[in-house]
């Protein structure tokens, strides 16, 4: 399996305070079932390299979704395997540390990986379904508050997204989409939303047509 960046023992045991370094590596992170990964994450992972100035984006699979039923979900194994065989780029790495780290919640997998690599700079990645269904997540405040996140448009979920409970709520601590750039720099909480060329593939439909063909 493919596993991402990790330090060594000597960078993470470096007694120089944090504010006295510069992030050796600048990470996205995109989480979810990927049940099935499809061409929209490889999409706006590229996108997200380039334009939020990212060394890597992780394809965080997740065991289970906790908002999700396991009912059609395929098992991790054919997932994680799906989705490395898609990624095809040097810079996006498929990761199983949900399931080393054993956590069930984004902001429990957030916290761990803060611990473990305090010397990347980490941004949260999330569809703008995602931002609409935010509120539902355990520790969303928290999740907000921790780590700066970026949005990227969805076919039909925009409007509801920046009109949501979320955005609402984080509304004085949203970028200009012109300054992407620096959200990686920025304490949170801090979030952008990235309009893009809207990708209609989604997993529901992938899977839809699996279950109409067979």
């Amino acid at each position: 399996m493919t596993r991402p960046y990790a330090p060594d023992h000597a960078e993470i045991d470096d007694p120089m305070p944090r504010a006295a370094r510069r992030p050796i590596r600048r990470i996205g992170l995109l989480g979810g079932s990927f049940n099935p990964a499809h061409g929209g994450h490889r999409q706006i992972s590229v996108m997200a390299l380039q334009r939020l100035g990212l060394d890597e984006v992780w394809w965080l699979v997740s065991p289970q979704n906790p908002l999700k039923t396991a009912d059609g979900m395929d098992s991790f194994e054919q997932r994680f395997e799906r989705a490395a065989a898609l990624a095809r780029h040097p810079r996006i790495r498929v990761s199983e540390l949900e399931v080393r780290l054993a956590t069930r919640y984004t902001v429990d997998t957030l916290a761990a990986l803060r611990r473990l690599y305090p010397d990347l700079a980490f941004v949260w990645m999330m569809g703008a379904d995602n931002l609409v269904q935010l509120p539902e997540w355990q520790g969303w405040l928290e999740i907000v508050g921790s780590v700066p996140v970026a949005v990227f448009a969805r076919p039909t979920y925009s409007l509801r997204a920046l009109a949501g409970k979320a955005a609402r709520r984080f509304a004085r601590a949203r970028l200009p989409e012109a300054a992407a750039r620096g959200l990686v720099d920025c304490e949170p909480p801090a979030w952008v939303f990235l309009h893009t060329r809207l990708n209609p593939i989604s997993a529901t439909e992938i899977r839809r047509e699996r279950r109409t063909g067979e």
